[in-house]
């Protein structure tokens, strides 16, 4: 198995011992993603615009390993607060096209930085 590591500048850099993304045959599986601003590290101002810029952070890394949202089969949200869950769908609603990703909803009782929302997903190559 060889497993190749996807990194950019375009999505905030991995604040642990991992990798923003990381390539193993034809599957790319990112990271989640907080909903944070890459350019200047920092939250967005509620649940709605964190979830816009994960899933921008989400998009940027599938772009730089040469894939795009349209080739998500599957991602994973985590929620600070199940209540947010109809508010997430709707910005959710916007980066996804039919047929849909599989998807999972969970609510955690903490996310780093005290962050409302985490996406990840699993992409496949294009």
């Amino acid at each position: 198995m060889s497993k190749k590591v996807i990194s950019t500048e375009s999505a905030p850099g991995a604040i642990g011992p991992y990798s923003q993304a990381v390539q193993v045959g034809d599957f790319i599986f990112t990271s989640g993603q907080l909903g944070l601003d890459p350019a200047t590290g920092e939250f967005g101002s509620g649940v709605q615009e964190q979830a816009r810029l994960a899933l921008n952070n989400v998009k940027a890394i599938l772009e730089a390993a040469g894939s795009s949202l349209d080739q998500v089969v599957k991602t994973t949200v985590f929620l600070k607060d199940m209540n947010d869950f109809a508010a997430v769908n709707e910005i959710y609603s916007s980066f996804f096209t039919q047929p849909y990703p599989a998807r999972s909803a969970v609510e955690v009782a903490r996310l780093p930085k005290d962050g409302l929302v985490e996406i990840e997903t699993i992409a496949a190559v294009k």
